[in-house]
């Protein structure tokens, strides 16, 4: 794998996929019960954003560059702003397992998996002050391995580096596919790059098959979906979501595609299923 998640640290699809995911276990967290958290493609938990990567990119001036300037008023962006502050001060920026990580409660936990050496050891040192462990295997073989957990509720994230885009959705697919059927009520995000979405009407109708109760995507682009070479925005599969949920982060999108926007920037959300009120 040549993908290095460095180089992108802190760009526009991080700070919605981050927004997205805190917002999702905000939800969760609202019951008392202890929950269960994994996340499959973990990185390295925190990047230099002057650092060889990032710094050679300079992606996240115009992603949480961006968020950063503004006063955001919907909660779930103000409290990303806040919580990547001191990170930002110190010109860092945290990855998803170690922002997972400090919102752990006392009773939940989190695993955390990377197939990097030298990721999955920075991610031990990034995790050693939280209720988490890390595991140096592949995140899908790890749905199987350690679902279903002790606790009943939870949550898994799947953000993979889509090197090839059909064949990492058909590899997400089948092991959310094995996840479902030994914890089928967990809440379950694939983030996913959007460059065309026409390109993705197949994938869309594959995912409606998967044995989830509702299934919903949101997305948000930058700019038009009119360059297959570019990263015009990005999204999240959502499965089983918390009750609600997908209205209050649909409050925040306008303001957050305001923030990021790179020139007639848009957002949508989709429900793919969804249960009977």
């Amino acid at each position: 794998m040549n993908y290095r998640h460095a180089f992108h640290a802190g760009n526009h699809a991080d700070v919605f996929k981050h927004i997205v995911w805190l917002s999702l276990l905000d939800a969760l967290q609202r019951k008392p019960g202890g929950m269960f958290v994994l996340d499959t493609h973990a990185g390295a938990g925190c990047y230099r954003l002057d650092g060889e990567e990032a710094g050679k990119t300079g992606e996240w001036h115009s992603g949480i560059g961006l968020l950063q300037l503004r006063t955001p008023t919907h909660p779930a962006l103000r409290r990303h702003v806040d919580l990547v502050a001191a990170d930002l001060a110190s010109h860092t920026y945290p990855g998803s397992p170690l922002l997972t990580a400090r919102c752990l409660r006392e009773q939940d936990r989190l695993a955390a998996c990377d197939i990097q050496d030298d990721e999955v050891g920075t991610l031990r040192q990034v995790l050693r002050p939280f209720r988490a462990t890390v595991h140096a295997r592949s995140g899908y073989e790890a749905i199987k391995a350690l679902l279903p957990p002790s606790e009943r509720r939870g949550a898994v994230l799947i953000d993979p580096p889509f090197e090839a885009q059909r064949a990492e959705f058909d590899a997400a697919f089948a092991a959310i596919q094995t996840g479902l059927s030994r914890w089928p009520q967990a809440s379950w995000a694939l983030w996913y790059p959007i460059k065309q979405s026409a390109s993705l009407r197949p994938v869309w109708r594959a995912a409606t098959t998967l044995p989830a109760r509702t299934m919903l995507r949101i997305e948000l682009l930058v700019r038009p979906d009119d360059s297959p070479l570019r990263l015009n925005g990005s999204g999240m599969l959502v499965l089983n979501p918390p009750w609600q949920w997908a209205e209050s982060i649909a409050e925040g999108m306008p303001e957050l595609v305001h923030a990021l926007d790179q020139g007639q920037g848009t957002w949508r959300l989709e429900w793919m299923k969804r249960e009977a009120q």
